[in-house]
């Protein structure tokens, strides 16, 4: 009874009791809470788009300087630099180089020896050929003799016609022999100058194709004789070689001014004019060879040197005086920024605002008076969304 009537409180576990939310309290604060998560998400994904992204994708081009024909030339055509005076000299005989004396770039003169070859053989059939020539000479007299006592028996009765006739015919025959001989020291003459190789032309020596001890012969006859001892040009005769597209060969006429830019040399313009359209297309390229002569030049423009000839208007008065070079860059790289002409350029990889003057509009290019130097590099095209500060990525 007693275990029956025993106080069982000491044994219940006390929990704590939870206070009563008012009601519909947790779904009150739910929208405001999404609101909030979804703001800082995309934020979050804004601030790392910023840092990680790619960015504008832009290209640059450089602000340059030109004369102002260049800038408003009317045909630029690519083609390289020509001399319109040029051989491969070659030795006319075979034999082999005993003498040399030119290099790469030398200067020489009409006529001047660049190269003997061995001669001895030549010699020895020289002087044969004057042997026999001495011998039909010596006949000769005694051919004169012969018949000078045969016309003087006949005057006097003892000779008979047939004598004399005999040495008539004796005496032409030693004349024709020594004709023959003289030919054929002529020809041992001949053959002996062609073993010295002369300059056709003045002009410069551009490559050395053989040297001494190497046997040259006409047309190469051999895979071991060389055809051409040098290649010699001259450089007084320089012009360029341009193909011009057969849909702008309109725009261009034959004493049209030019200017010829080298690409070794971008900064520098030679002056130049059309001197021939050349009456022939290549059919495969749907171009016509046009020849620019330069008025003036000096000893950096060398053969085969690649060149870009300006096609360039018939200058007025004005543009005779306006000699200034023009800075210009594409017309699409200017933009009008809250009422005033920028350009960007680019540093740290973001766009980078810069105010400029504009002068004239030249074609797809426009002249930047102010504000811009020379070689800088600027956006070539600026969208809506290049702006100041904004990434771009360079292609």
């Amino acid at each position: 009874m007693e275990a029956k009537n025993a106080d069982l409180s000491a044994l219940r576990i006390n929990r704590p009791v939870e206070s009563a939310a008012p009601p519909g309290g947790s779904h009150r604060w739910l929208p405001l809470t999404l609101l909030l998560g979804v703001g800082a998400v995309a934020a979050l994904l804004f601030v790392a788009r910023g840092a990680l992204g790619s960015g504008v994708d832009v290209q640059l081009a450089r602000a340059t300087l030109v004369a102002p024909g260049q800038a408003a030339a009317v045909l630029v055509a690519s083609g390289y630099v020509v001399a319109q005076r040029k051989a491969a000299v070659a030795s006319k005989g075979t034999g082999r180089i005993v003498y040399l004396g030119v290099v790469e770039g030398d200067r020489v003169r009409a006529g001047q020896v660049i190269a003997r070859l061995e001669d001895s053989d030549v010699r020895a059939q020289l002087a044969q050929a004057e042997a026999n020539l001495e011998l039909s000479q010596a006949d000769l007299h005694n051919a004169e003799q012969s018949l000078a006592r045969a016309r003087m028996l006949r005057d006097s009765n003892f000779a008979t016609r047939a004598g004399v006739d005999s040495a008539e015919s004796r005496y032409l025959q030693v004349k024709s022999g020594i004709a023959v001989a003289r030919a054929q020291v002529q020809a041992a003459e001949v053959a002996l100058e062609n073993t010295v190789i002369r300059a056709p032309f003045d002009g410069t020596v551009l490559t050395k194709n053989a040297d001494v001890g190497e046997v040259v012969a006409p047309l190469a006859a051999s895979a071991f004789s060389k055809a051409a001892v040098v290649t010699l040009a001259d450089l007084g005769s320089l012009e360029v070689e341009a193909d011009v597209s057969e849909s702008n060969l309109e725009g261009v006429s034959v004493g049209q001014p030019c200017e010829i830019v080298l690409d070794a040399y971008p900064d520098v313009r030679y002056p130049g004019h059309v001197a021939k359209i050349v009456p022939t297309a290549d059919r495969a390229k749907a171009t016509v060879q046009v020849k620019v002569a330069f008025r003036s030049y000096d000893a950096r423009v060398l053969p085969e040197m690649s060149a870009k000839a300006h096609f360039l208007p018939q200058p007025t008065r004005a543009a005779r005086a306006d000699t200034q070079p023009l800075l210009i860059v594409p017309a699409a790289a200017v933009a009008e920024r809250a009422g005033r002409s920028v350009v960007y350029t680019v540093e740290q990889g973001r766009a980078v605002e810069v105010p400029v003057v504009l002068g004239r509009r030249l074609g797809a290019t426009v002249a930047i008076a102010q504000g811009l130097a020379p070689g800088a590099m600027v956006i070539d095209s600026v969208g809506d969304r290049v702006r100041r500060g904004v990434k771009v990525a360079i292609r």
